[in-house]
């Protein structure tokens, strides 16, 4: 059986993020399989409307099509025997439903429940109980009235109705978490995870004790913005430093807090044992984190599946983490947890994992064999296929 297959995302590399990741990670998957069993083939090409920007698209093993005009999009799915979406955007979600095509729409965030997809109520920075399911939308308008205005902010809240009556009418809807499939509560869902490339052969070696040298490391990798919670780590190593605990805080990523957060570094007393390293590329992101025995995701939002704590799972390393939304979900069993926005738990693990280095070691390994067996990319790419396949037979 040999599928066409349409991969839509709106962004995509060159710029950086997770999506942009496991989109590729995906589509590349299918052509290997494609090689090794050309009866079961997909024929993966790919859309975009981020521009090139210098990057060399050939070096690639699917093809490429850049801001296609809409008789080019037009016809790229007409082509096409399924119509994968990444994120449910209006245009080819209307383009899909207008011209009858198989769609599967594959959900990142909670654009089909809230207008700023992410569930987090701006004014006050708190988690949003679901204002636009509940039909609060007074409350939806006046949350982004502040960053957008009001005119933009009202426009978003009308955007969502046909975005989410769309979704429900897709063939099949895609959650990368248990969670998000329960907060979009849409019709056909499947829960798939998302998978990451299996760990090195040899376990990363660490420190033997919390005082040896160099001291024990910390870090934190994501974007630097108010939905991913550093001020929160930041509090919580303070506290730890004022308890005479001696540790390093590697801090990889930038954004739109950074400025701030470097600020409140300074202003905790924090710059001896505190350092920004800004965005680096992935590989350089690898030897940052040599060191590291622990990484730090302090969420303040539903994260919906976060990559990054995959990630270091399959590294070998311990994950403290908010106890909130797809990321409570990824690292249970196999990390520490704490209660959102909580500096003071958040101190009391990462001061649990100082004081006992083996059983810290102990955790990441359990992290470890649990993502080999949960979260490999082959497992996430093999569900796809065999997602589309079903959808042909039927």
């Amino acid at each position: 059986m040999k599928i066409k297959l349409l991969l839509y995302t709106h962004d995509w590399f060159p710029l950086m993020g997770g999506i942009q990741t496991i989109t590729t990670d995906l589509a590349s998957g299918l052509v290997q399989k494609s090689q090794a069993n050309p009866q079961d083939a997909v024929d993966v090409t790919l859309v975009t409307h981020t521009p090139a920007a210098g990057m060399n698209d050939a070096a690639l093993p699917f093809p490429i099509v850049r801001q296609p005009d809409k008789r080019t999009l037009v016809r790229l799915f007409r082509s096409a025997d399924i119509v994968h979406l990444a994120g449910p955007s209006l245009l080819p979600l209307a383009l899909g439903y207008t011209l009858r095509k198989t769609i599967v729409l594959e959900h990142h965030g909670y654009q089909s429940v809230c207008p700023n997809g992410l569930l987090l109520y701006e004014p006050d920075r708190t988690i949003c109980p679901g204002h636009f399911m509940a039909s609060n939308y007074q409350k939806c308008v006046r949350c982004n009235a502040g960053s957008l205005g009001w005119m933009k902010s009202a426009r978003d809240v009308l955007l969502t109705f046909p975005r989410r009556w769309l979704a429900k009418q897709v063939t099949v809807n895609v959650a990368v978490s248990r969670h998000i499939g329960m907060r979009t509560s849409l019709p056909r869902t499947k829960v798939i995870y998302h998978g990451v490339p299996g760990p090195p052969p040899v376990p990363r070696l660490a420190p033997q004790a919390a005082s040896a040298e160099p001291p024990f490391c910390f870090a934190y990798v994501g974007r630097l913005v108010i939905e991913k919670g550093v001020p929160v780590l930041l509090r919580a190593a303070s506290e730890l430093l004022k308890q005479g605990y001696r540790f390093e805080l590697k801090i990889v990523g930038d954004g739109s807090q950074r400025s701030e957060l470097e600020k409140m570094t300074s202003e905790y007393g924090l710059g001896g044992c505190a350092t920004f390293f800004g965005a680096v590329s992935v590989a350089d992101v690898t030897k940052i984190l040599g060191p590291a025995q622990v990484v730090v995701m302090p969420s303040v939002w539903e994260d919906v599946a976060p990559l990054v704590a995959i990630e270091q799972m399959m590294q070998g390393r311990l994950v403290i983490a908010s106890d909130i939304g797809g990321l409570g979900e990824t690292v249970t069993g196999a990390g520490l947890k704490f209660p959102p926005n909580d500096d003071a738990g958040l101190a009391e693990c990462m001061r649990w994992a100082m004081e006992d280095p083996a059983r810290t070691r102990e955790l990441g390994n359990k992290a470890r064999q649990i993502a080999s067996e949960k979260f490999t990319l082959s497992r996430m790419v093999e569900e796809h296929l065999q997602l589309y396949q079903s959808l042909m037979r039927h």
